[in-house]
This record gives C-alpha cells, sequence and structure tokens, in this order.
C-alpha cells in the first residue's frame, strides 16, 4: 500500500472515531439529563473532536509534562531525529523530552509534517547511543507510515473524555452542597460519562491502535539502521526497568501510553486483553532473529 492510499486509510478511520464518539457522548447526554443533557452532550461532542483533530499532540506532549529540545541543549538526540528522518525522507519532527524517569518514547501529530517525537529522561540516562537510535528509528517508522493520526486522536479522546468526566462530577459535588438542580443533572452526566464512556475510552485505544503497528515500526527501524539487535537491547531494558518501576496508572498517563514504544505499566489478568502494546517477548523475539542472535530467556510478563 502506498503512502497516500495508506494515509486516506487512516483519515477515514479517525472520521470514524470521532463520528462514534460523538454519537455515544449525545445519547448518553440524552438518556441521563433528557434536553439540557442533549445540548450540553452536542457541544462536548463538537468540543472534543476540534480538540482531538487538532490539539491531540499537544494534549499528548502536556500530559507527559514535555519540553521542546534542540541541537543547542541537547545536540546528540537532535542529530539523531535529524540523520535518521533525512535517511527516511521525512519532514524533522520537533523533539520534546519528558521529566518522567519512566523509559519509553512516542510519536505524535496529525502528518508527517505536523509531527513530534518525545524521550523521557529515563530513557535518555537508560540506553546507549545505538539503543537509543533503535528506539528514534522506530517512532519515526510511525510517522512515515502515517500511524501518527489515528493513535494520537484516539489517545486525546480518551483523555479528554476522561477530563470532562471528572470536571461534571465536580459540578455535581458543588452543586449537591448548594441544592442546585442543573448541577447534578451535570454530574449525572458526568457519573455516566465515567461509568460507560470510562472503559469505552480503554477499548477504543485497544480497537483503534493495531498492534501490528508495533511490529511494524519495529521492522522499519531494524530496515533504516541496520541494527535490530539494539533495539532488541533496547527493549529489554525498558521492559525491566517498568517491571521494577511501573509508571503510575492515572487516567492522563494511561491515554497517552498507547502511544508509547512499550506499555509503560504492569498489567495483570484481564488488562493484558486491553493492551495497546504486543507482549514485548515477542517484539524481542523477533528482532533476535533479524539479528542473527540465539534465542534467550525473557522473564514473563
Amino acid at each position: 500500500m502506498d503512502d497516500r492510499a495508506h494515509c486516506h486509510r487512516n483519515q477515514i478511520k479517525t472520521t470514524l472515531i470521532l463520528v462514534v464518539v460523538s454519537v455515544l457522548l449525545v445519547v448518553v447526554g440524552r438518556v441521563v439529563a433528557g434536553r439540557v443533557g442533549l445540548a450540553l452532550a452536542v457541544v462536548l461532542a463538537v468540543t472534543v473532536n476540534l480538540g482531538a483533530y487538532f490539539w491531540s499532540d499537544r494534549i499528548a506532549l502536556r500530559s507527559m509534562r514535555a519540553y521542546p529540545v534542540s541541537e543547542a541543549n541537547r545536540p546528540e538526540l537532535c542529530r539523531l531525529v535529524r540523520e535518521l528522518a533525512t535517511t527516511m525522507r521525512l519532514p524533522i519532527p520537533a523533539v520534546y523530552v519528558s521529566p518522567l524517569p519512566t523509559p519509553n518514547a512516542f510519536a505524535t501529530g496529525r502528518n508527517p509534517r505536523r509531527s513530534a517525537i518525545c524521550v523521557t529522561e529515563g530513557l535518555l540516562s537508560l540506553l546507549d547511543r545505538r539503543e537509543l537510535r533503535a528506539v528514534l528509528g522506530h517512532e519515526l517508522g510511525h510517522v512515515a507510515s502515517r500511524d501518527i493520526l489515528v493513535s494520537s486522536v484516539a489517545a486525546a479522546l480518551a483523555s479528554m473524555i476522561l477530563y470532562i468526566a471528572r470536571f461534571a462530577w465536580f459540578v455535581e459535588a458543588r452543586a449537591a452542597r448548594r441544592g442546585r438542580r442543573g448541577g447534578r443533572r451535570a454530574g449525572r452526566l458526568g457519573r455516566a460519562l465515567l461509568v460507560v464512556l470510562g472503559p469505552l475510552a480503554a477499548t477504543l485505544l485497544h480497537l483503534a491502535i493495531a498492534r501490528s503497528r508495533e511490529y511494524a515500526a519495529d521492522v522499519t527501524s531494524a530496515r533504516v539502521t541496520g541494527d535490530p539487535a539494539s533495539l532488541a537491547s533496547a527493549l529489554r531494558k525498558i521492559d525491566a526497568t517498568v517491571r521494577r518501576a511501573p509508571l503510575p496508572a492515572i487516567p492522563e498517563l494511561r491515554s497517552t501510553a498507547a502511544l508509547m514504544i512499550a506499555n509503560p505499566f504492569r498489567e495483570r489478568g484481564l488488562m493484558r486483553l486491553f493492551s495497546t502494546h504486543p507482549p514485548t517477548r515477542e517484539r524481542v523475539a523477533r528482532l533476535e532473529a533479524l539479528a542473527g542472535l540465539p534465542r534467550r530467556p525473557f522473564p514473563w510478563r
């Protein structure tokens, strides 16, 4: 499939996601709070759609408290991004660093010309140069395949739904203390959003972001860098660190985590079924096979 066809497919997929979320918001609003809820839900749907499409990258970067960097203050990181983007014939993306100690990285944006790469300080301190280069190649693989449109919009929608629900619930709590009926209606809508759309947000991410995209980005990194062993090594290090100290499972970070190179949470039981990432051990095994390395044991996760 050529770039134009892939881009068109992702545009259709993104539109379907926006439409489905809008319809669900409107239905929940009408059922829970009648005409008032319907009117509020329509406003919310328009706001959520516009925000998710045009500001999804900002939402993801802000949730990670990321700050922009340049070759003046992060010369090695920015130089690697520029060299890889040039090799792949991509526009050079903006580069950000998140202060989080958990090692990870992600790409976001609507298209290659409006893309950004973010790495955590934990990743920069954990990996050597070859491993970092391999991780950046993986993220640029997402940019090249136009996966960032669907994943960024889906992650932004999940984040915004949860923000709105929490705000509406806060309105109800204040209104209950003051005896205001309108606030109680907004609160009921907030509770419905949390109870119904909260789990749905996780399911949305699971369905919208195919696990196969991670395998494809791994292969792209291996092809561009010529070093699949370094990406396998980086994934092993990231996985081991996350098992010791996973990212706090707060809603804002959980939504953005769908964009990351590896799952930053310690998923157990049924939560594994909703993971947007394939098992790290399988990715490592494929990469080590590409590198011609013997199969090595991998901790169960």
